[in-house]
């Protein structure tokens, strides 16, 4: 799936033209955890919007006289306002990354088909930039695997701005928006593909980059359920495919959680043996040691002491 084919429709080009006059207005929010949205948000003085950080970053409702003409304008035009019983609403949240404006999911991410941004995407995206500049050699063919909002394709793309970047995805939502986002911040050098991991690609790459659902969600919901018991499997599944499609010299930089059983990682144990066996090399750590606490006090995760982030690295050998 190109460029040209996603962003056909005028509410894509509405999108891109509500971005960019944002960007003009000096625009910025940064995207909490769902636990502290919800936290904030319920605050008496938050029940509705006042600026539009508060329509575009913390989701809250509005009234039309609250935005310049022109901004409301773009929002009816590209389809992101609904009604609600306190006036209008966004359906979609704006979020900076650097100087990267992204468009995601409004709050709370509820439907299946959400598409996530958050605090992971921005550690995730601090472990990838490490990454990509400790490579040895440039990069020429990438693959960004749940691509989501593009923001890791985009981080690549503009690290080796002669390389071919593809973005995967199973979420049509998020390849249209990804789209949306690569016209907003000028990222010309990638292109799209509707894949499930691997599947919808092609050949070899120099590098693989995920940053995979991990998290055990009853709902199934794509952006956020990893599978197995613990929510490593898909995880795991990018790794046994990233073995089989990178090119001699290339590399998987792979942001996910680790559930910590009695001190025990059990992933770190199968992502290992997974590398070990194949003959590559590589190395493991943890990012942040407690993460989504919350999901302690379901069921999935009753035996668990912790939720970790960790980033897994595996290079194949020249």
């Amino acid at each position: 799936m190109e460029n040209p084919a996603i962003l056909t429709a005028s509410r894509d080009r509405a999108l891109i033209r509500l971005g960019e006059q944002l960007r003009e207005m000096g625009y910025g929010f940064t995207t909490v955890t769902p636990e502290t949205h919800r936290r904030v948000n319920a605050r008496l003085e938050n029940e509705m919007a006042r600026r539009i950080e508060d329509v575009l970053g913390w989701s809250r409702p509005f009234h039309r006289d609250l935005l310049q003409p022109p901004i409301v304008d773009l929002m009816l035009e590209a389809e992101i306002v609904a009604p609600c019983e306190q006036g209008l609403r966004s359906l979609v949240r704006l979020s900076a990354l650097d100087d990267l404006l992204l468009f995601h999911s409004s709050y709370p991410t509820i439907a299946a088909d959400s598409v996530f941004f958050g605090p992971d995407t921005y550690r995730y995206a601090t472990a990838l930039k490490a990454h990509l500049g400790s490579l040895p050699a440039p990069v020429e063919r990438a693959m960004d695997i749940g691509c989501g909002t593009g923001a890791g394709g985009f981080l690549v793309a503009r690290a080796f701005p002669m390389a071919t970047i593809c973005l995967g995805d199973i979420n049509e939502k998020a390849l249209k928006l990804a789209g949306v986002n690569a016209a907003l911040n000028q990222i010309r050098n990638v292109h799209f593909a509707l894949s499930d991991m691997l599947s919808g690609v092609d050949g070899a790459f120099d590098l693989i980059c995920a940053n995979p659902p991990y998290l055990v969600d009853p709902a199934g919901r794509a952006y956020r359920n990893g599978g197995g018991d613990l929510g490593a499997t898909l995880s795991l599944a990018i790794i046994d495919a990233a073995i089989e499609r990178l090119a001699p010299g290339g590399s998987l930089l792979l942001y996910t959680g680790a559930a910590i059983v009695e001190g025990r990682d059990a992933f770190r144990a199968e992502a290992t043996a997974r590398m070990e066996r194949s003959g590559f090399s590589g190395s493991y750590r943890e990012v942040d040691p407690d993460v989504f606490g919350e999901e302690l006090d379901t069921s999935a995760y009753a035996q668990a002491d912790r939720i970790a982030a960790v980033t897994f690295i595996a290079a194949k050998p020249r």
